[in-house]
């Protein structure tokens, strides 16, 4: 089945049933003991940056592979994009001796094209940066999203790049989720 458009409303509902199910009630959020979790092994190898992340799948095996000179902000995010395919997406198969599934991040991947690439990168930001924490640490305060000294304070509370918090939050406040 091809997926037409973002299943938004499926990610979110994932996202809080991975919280509940992992009893996480506040930042940051263990992804690694997530991915885990959900049978996923993490590898973090050397790609010459060529690729940030990708999962291996063959059976019910999974392998969630990084890219080990991403500063550690990304190294999350991948791995949760990465979660996100797991959870998300079949894969394509790929065959060389054995079968087995793969989704790499392809050159679309940030250009908004591929609803795969979107989902999983929405699933990224709602597991790293969930909707209800931040609405808690933002809560009663009057919030600017240019200012730069609340976007890094919550960035490193997340444990996720200023970059990541503040497309995060856009997202959420153009929505009027905040």
């Amino acid at each position: 089945m091809k997926i037409l458009r973002p299943r938004y409303a499926k990610i979110d509902a994932l996202v809080t049933e991975l919280l509940r199910k992992y009893q996480i009630k506040a930042p940051a959020v263990p992804i690694e003991d997530i991915a885990r979790g959900e049978g996923a092994t993490i590898v973090v190898r050397q790609f010459n940056n060529e690729v940030s992340g990708l999962l291996l799948r063959e059976g019910s095996s999974a392998i969630i592979a990084v890219e080990k000179n991403q500063p550690p902000t990304r190294k999350r995010f991948t791995v949760a994009h990465e979660c996100g395919h797991l959870m998300l997406h079949h894969g394509k198969e790929v065959r060389v001796d054995t079968a087995f599934r793969v989704n790499l991040r392809s050159p679309e991947s940030s250009t908004a094209e591929d609803v795969e690439e979107i989902e999983s990168n929405a699933f990224a930001a709602a597991i790293l940066m969930p909707e209800a924490f931040l609405r808690k640490d933002i809560d009663g305060l009057v919030f600017d999203i240019d200012d730069e000294e609340r976007v890094k304070t919550l960035a490193k509370r997340y444990q996720v790049s200023a970059q990541a918090m503040t497309i995060r939050l856009v997202n959420l406040l153009s929505r009027g989720r905040l």
